[in-house]
């Protein structure tokens, strides 16, 4: 998916994109935090601090493979750039979601032997600072 600013993604935008929520089997990471940066106090025990860098670790969704190969391999393959938007309420106008820069650093490919679905474990790299809490628009 292709957004030109995501701080203000379009309807046309997120439209354009592919909903994968079906094909989910278990996300990891995904979450901003910051660091602080100790700052002592003249004269006193005491150590202040204040925000340091922020930064969103390693993450990584598995996807469920089918049969075929017409799965998540097709639209995210190694190296690929583009967005990770989380819409935790569903795509509601009004509603808050998150807009993640991402470039696919892996596919994993988990082979099965019986009942079990096959799954694909892709792991991202968070190329730039999200979007957290921007509104969905109409």
């Amino acid at each position: 998916m292709s957004i030109s600013n995501k701080i203000a993604p379009t309807r046309l935008e997120l439209n354009a994109g592919a909903d994968l929520s079906k094909d989910i089997a278990d996300i990891a990471g995904w979450m901003v935090s910051g660091q602080k940066i100790d700052t002592p106090d003249l004269n006193s025990r005491f150590v202040s601090n204040i925000p340091g860098l922020t930064s969103a670790g390693e993450s990584g969704i598995t996807f469920y493979a089918s049969d075929n190969g017409l799965d998540v391999r097709s639209l995210m393959p190694r190296d690929t750039a583009g967005f990770i938007v989380w819409m935790d309420g569903g795509d509601v106008a009004g509603r808050k979601m998150d807009v993640f820069p991402v470039r696919v650093l892996s596919v994993g490919k988990q082979r099965s032997m019986g009942a079990e679905a096959a799954r694909l474990a892709i792991q991202y790299a968070v190329t730039s600072e999200p979007a957290e809490d921007v509104t969905i628009p109409a």
